[in-house]
């Protein structure tokens, strides 16, 4: 088979990942810290973030549907899966048949496992005031989980994220269910969950964006690596004169005699049209604003004073997380998943 290099490349840091992964643990009070790797590991490749958290030491894993539990297989070693989507009917099969747990979310789902689950273990979703996937806890108390065997009893916190009172209701409110659910273990907070303090940690904390260099509360910043480096190989290197303009819609003229560097890189790749006017790469040490409007596969940089830079070379993007959505309006998350399958993923 023909090895065709790609234009687009996503360098990913190893030991940032291990790194961020150890300090959200060390935050959680005794808790154990697993990882949240749904949605392909947030963009960035969740069996190789598996592989690399599990030999660190992590041993939960929570991804959202069956269909990423099933590419997550063969798992490494003793580690522990859960399904956070739970069950439908047309889960069944997957469900009996994998090395994973359903974390139920309804009465409906509930039933459904129970009949069909065979006694296995499974995880129990608690609405505290999320009011989107979850037992209510009146029905939770009212008898609708007498005959499971949990194994964790979960709840999903809604603004932790935020100086919010709801924050402590919710503590309140899991404190409660604790009490009066039996499980193995108890888990509330998620990033922004485990950096409210030690209080939130219970027995599992389920961190995701800051194992990948979000920075989801004050707390986290200086603490947090950034994992995700993406690169564009330039395409073309021009030159520009003084009062043309650059890209669809004329929305860049050049002040003076420039030259640009076009990459392979667009909103495709889900490098954004927002990131205009805001956005920059470096080549070598030099930095590269962004110019005219990014295309679906092509964004032109100002490389005037870039040196010796032509076809060819890679340009880094900048891509801090808290920076970069400050900056475009997009969430921190958005700015990961959004990353497409053009980027080659180059673990280091």
């Amino acid at each position: 088979m023909i090895s065709i290099p790609s234009p687009l490349r996503l360098r990913l840091d190893s030991a940032a990942l291990v790194a961020n992964w150890r300090w959200l643990a060390a935050q959680g009070g005794g808790a154990a810290c697993g990882a949240a790797v749904k949605a392909n590991g947030y963009g960035l490749g969740a069996r190789a973030i598996t592989h690399r958290l599990a030999a660190a030491g992590c041993r939960d894993f929570f991804v959202a549907t069956w269909a990423e539990a099933a590419a997550l297989m063969p798992l490494p070693g003793d580690v522990s899966l859960s399904v956070l989507h739970g069950v439908g009917e047309d889960d069944m099969v997957a469900a009996r048949t994998l090395p994973a747990r359903p974390v139920l979310n309804s009465v409906e789902q509930v039933r459904r496992w129970r009949a069909a689950g065979e006694g296995r273990p499974c995880d129990v979703m608690i609405d505290t005031g999320m009011s989107r996937l979850g037992l209510r806890i009146d029905e939770a108390l009212g008898g609708a989980l007498g005959g499971l065997d949990v194994e964790t009893c979960l709840a999903t916190l809604a603004s932790a994220d935020e100086d919010s009172e709801q924050n402590s209701r919710q503590l309140a409110a899991f404190r409660q269910v604790r009490d009066a659910i039996p499980a193995r273990r108890y888990s509330l907070a998620n990033s922004a969950g485990i950096c409210l303090g030690a209080d939130y940690g219970f027995d599992l904390t389920r961190p995701g964006i800051a194992l990948y260099g979000g920075t989801p509360r004050a707390e986290a910043v200086g603490h947090i690596r950034q994992v995700a480096f993406p690169e564009a190989r330039v395409l073309q290197v021009r030159s520009v004169r003084a009062g043309e303009t650059v890209g669809y819609g004329a929305s860049w003229t050049a002040p003076r005699d420039c030259r640009i560097a076009v990459t392979n890189l667009g909103y495709a790749d889900g490098f954004l049209r927002c990131h205009a006017g805001t956005a920059s790469a470096v080549w070598q040490t030099r930095a590269l604003p962004l110019v005219g409007r990014v295309s679906m596969d092509l964004t032109a940089f100002d490389a005037t004073d870039a040196g010796a830079i032509g076809e060819g070379d890679w340009l880094r993007l900048d891509y801090d997380l808290p920076a970069v959505s400050a900056a475009s309006g997009l969430s921190q998350y958005e700015l990961l998943t959004g990353l497409g399958n053009r980027f080659e993923r180059v673990w280091i």
